[in-house]
């Protein structure tokens, strides 16, 4: 593994000096050896890593190339690391959405546009609509938070900040969710939280976005962090 790690240090280093650019094939895998004094093998498995880090890419029968490194493919490995972690470990993920998500509310509060604003209005009146079934649907009430969160991250108009509160978010948000499932109540106080957040951003209130939005996920953290 060492070895592996060292030839994946020397081919980012290749990138991260412009000896490399985006959309760049990489040479012969036995030049690219040579060059970096590895073995082959070393080398397969660097290209491997990378191409599943979504750094590089393989194209069957035309060699490997470097991606466009755009930061939203990067961090969608993100993703894969959050799904693989264990219920125990929620708690980080709700440290990080506390951390992030109300500074990006409020950033959304001097950018987001009237048709964001009116596409958050429609998932509240979806929200309102399946609270009033019977059953709820707890698998909808999940992707209609996740919608409203997601929206909101990239009215701030920042893609990586987006990325990152949305790869976060979905894991929290269906803790929350389920956690909610046995008190309709708290599903309820979610949606009362969302409106809240609504009317800070028709407003363009960001002290009022931040502070409801920190309200909102210390809620969320209460919720699935408290004894069933």
């Amino acid at each position: 593994m060492a070895l592996t790690d060292d030839a994946v240090d020397r081919i980012r280093q290749m990138i991260i000096s412009g000896e490399l650019n985006p959309g760049d094939r990489l040479p012969a895998e036995k030049e690219l050896a040579e060059r970096l004094g590895l073995s082959r093998n070393s080398l397969r498995e660097a290209v491997r890593a990378l191409t599943l880090m979504r750094v590089l890419q393989t194209r069957r029968g035309d060699g490997t190339y470097v991606t466009s490194l755009d930061p939203e493919l990067l961090l969608g490995t993100m993703s894969i690391v959050v799904d693989l972690h264990h219920d125990s470990t929620i708690r980080h993920f709700l440290e990080v959405r506390r951390f992030l998500e109300p500074e990006a509310t409020a950033m959304a509060a001097l950018r987001i546009v009237p048709e964001e604003l009116a596409e958050l209005a429609a998932l509240i009146t979806e929200g309102e609509g399946l609270l009033a079934a019977t059953p709820i649907d707890l698998d909808r009430m999940a992707a209609n938070g996740n919608a409203f969160h997601r929206l909101i991250a990239r009215a701030s108009g920042n893609p990586v900040l987006a990325m990152i509160i949305e790869t976060v978010s979905g894991k929290t948000i269906r803790a929350d969710v389920w956690c909610g499932a046995a008190q309709e109540a708290d599903l309820r106080v979610t949606l009362a939280e969302h409106r809240a957040i609504v009317e800070a951003l028709v407003a363009g209130d960001t002290y009022r976005s931040r502070l409801r939005a920190a309200a909102h996920v210390t809620a969320i953290e209460d919720q699935v962090l408290s004894p069933s």
